[in-house]
């Protein structure tokens, strides 16, 4: 008789994958309330959509650089050392938005921290959590396992979300500084990163890769097909920086004047909906493989946000962008297990971490533009010209790498 927990984890997952799937739930809580929070909170001291758009883009930057490093440097100072030591960074990124308000300071915090604006993931934990987590199971059980993984993310991000409302709720009730309450996000920010460092620090040495030899390249197998990825992963990831939860959240607030607690019930619904749309990824990619899930799930995602850009209500432009979040979320599982399973495992780290850099450099050039673009109008020109350039990479995605299957597809 099988286990009711075999229902969520594929057959395949060791401790160890279970583990890491409690991380990536706690890091999603966390971050689904920062998102929508940090615009709130920065607009509350002063900042205009302009310095918004400033710290989105410290944050993004940073986390580029950090991932790049941790990706190629990871097979050397081992991956559960470095997701401790970013739990460490975690913790003082969060102490740092709670205790500071001026600007220059706050943009290098967001610089050299894993504050993460987005409902994704794009902090420096993602290239060796992922690396690490392609161990735990066997390699007919990647997309699955990438699916729960992302979906544990998304859910509580869903839930972070929700609870973004909570501070300033309490602060009106209560009678509280709205400011200050809402600087206990923060707080719990950095309490979430000593919880998530505990369990880290239970990983077993099979999380591990394989040592490379001193002077191997960390790319030595894999190096073009993975720059190609990469570039495309850039462009995806520039459109959607134009349209990134921070700013999208910004943009409710400034377009339909939506409070604080009407847009963390919003995200959470878009959480909700795009963590249960990833369970059927596996689904897809088992009878059409990872490319065209990739591909034919986004593209109507893309023109939903399109059109939601458009749209000259709330009511309208919420229900495009609930459509938009049934769907958008599809090709993420599919996108990350393609990655693990067309590169050898000693490369995994590495080509997470090349592949995931220029995705974090693209997004963190797009919200300054996305800002000036809400300065100067308060039209969705962010959100019509985000999908647009991730229509063009679906269809570059498509042309370039429908042939291009992994050993597991053949």
């Amino acid at each position: 008789m099988s286990n009711s927990s075999d229902l969520w984890y594929p057959r395949s997952t060791s401790a160890d994958g279970k583990r890491l799937l409690a991380t990536r739930a706690l890091r999603g809580l966390a971050d689904g309330a920062v998102s929508v929070l940090l615009p709130s909170y920065l607009t509350a001291i002063g900042f205009s959509s302009m310095g918004v758009g400033a710290i989105v883009f410290g944050t993004l930057l940073g986390s580029a650089a950090l991932t790049l490093w941790v990706g190629l440097a990871a097979h050397r100072l081992g991956r559960r050392r470095v997701m401790l030591a970013a739990c460490a960074l975690m913790f003082a990124t969060g102490v740092g938005f709670a205790c500071v308000t001026a600007f220059w300071p706050l943009f290098i915090i967001a610089v050299v921290g894993t504050l993460n604006p987005s409902a994704g993931d794009v902090s420096l934990f993602l290239p060796v959590e992922q690396a690490a987590l392609a161990e735990t199971v066997a390699a007919s059980d990647l997309t699955a396992i990438f699916s729960r993984y992302n979906v544990a993310g998304a859910m509580t991000g869903a839930l972070g979300a929700l609870a973004s409302g909570l501070p300033a709720t309490i602060a009106a009730r209560m009678r509280w500084n709205a400011v200050a309450a809402e600087r206990s996000g923060f707080i719990a920010y950095a309490a979430i990163a000593l919880i998530a460092a505990t369990i880290y620090w239970s990983l077993t040495p099979a999380v591990e890769a394989e040592p490379i030899p001193l002077g191997t390249a960390p790319l030595a197998q894999s190096r073009a097909v993975v720059m190609r990825l990469a570039a495309l992963f850039s462009l995806d990831s520039f459109g959607g920086g134009l349209a990134i939860q921070s700013l999208l959240a910004l943009w409710l607030f400034r377009r339909f004047h939506l409070s604080v607690q009407a847009a963390g019930a919003f995200f959470f619904a878009t959480g909700l909906l795009g963590a249960f749309s990833q369970l059927a990824s596996s689904w897809f990619v088992s009878r059409i493989g990872r490319i065209r899930t990739m591909a034919y799930t986004h593209i109507p995602a893309n023109l939903f946000l399109i059109l939601a850009g458009t749209m000259p209500t709330a009511p309208l432009a919420l229900t495009f962008l609930l459509l938009r979040s049934s769907m958008s979320s599809m090709d993420v599982p599919a996108r990350q297990s393609y990655v693990m399973a067309v590169v050898p495992p000693e490369e995994r780290a590495a080509a997470a971490g090349v592949t995931n850099v220029p995705r974090s450099l693209a997004s963190a050039m797009a919200p300054l533009p996305a800002g000036a673009m809400l300065d100067y109008s308060l039209f969705g020109w962010p959100l019509i010209l985000g999908g647009a350039c991730k229509l063009i990479y679906d269809a570059l995605l498509l042309i370039q790498f429908r042939s291009v299957t992994p050993p597991d597809e053949q």
